[in-house]
């Protein structure tokens, strides 16, 4: 079921900070359990103090309401985020097709283990370029770097 009632707007660091916060602890903890809870938590204060303020990062809003976001770093998507209880809606996609029409390519990395969310990049007509063994912080969680040209 698609959720036609989605506007897009930037992010303002004041306002949604604390609710694209929580968006990603929730969307996180579902998507990510290899994670685990304490290293999310502590992944948290830097989510907020470091990565939303740093990235060009749009909020997808239903009603008003923040249900999800995406932040770019140049044609990098650093994240896409949808609220636990509004995927499957078609959030994700309004998101990426809004990022691909400013950037007109985009690259990402995704944990091999969120199947989710490799079904869904691949769905939308990403490809693998590569794979790598660890995360960004060296733990032993693969990646895989896909892209996607408009």
């Amino acid at each position: 079921m698609e959720n036609n009632d989605i506007s897009i707007r930037p992010f303002d660091g004041v306002a949604d900070t604390e609710r694209l916060s929580d968006i990603w602890f929730a969307a996180s903890l579902k998507a990510h359990p290899f994670i685990g809870e304490p290293k999310l938590v502590e992944q948290r204060t830097l989510i907020e103090e470091t990565y939303l303020p740093k990235s060009e990062t749009w909020v997808a809003c239903c009603g008003g309401d923040a249900v999800g976001f995406i932040s770019l770093l140049g044609n990098f998507v650093g994240g896409i985020f949808i609220a636990p209880d509004r995927q499957g809606l078609g959030i994700g996609r309004k998101l990426i097709a809004h990022a691909l029409a400013l950037k007109g390519e985009l690259s990402l990395e995704v944990y091999t283990a969120n199947e989710q969310a490799v079904r869904f990049y691949r769905t939308l007509g990403f490809t693998e370029v590569s794979r790598r063994d660890v995360d960004d912080s060296g733990d032993p969680y693969p990646n895989a770097a896909l892209h996607l040209r408009a």
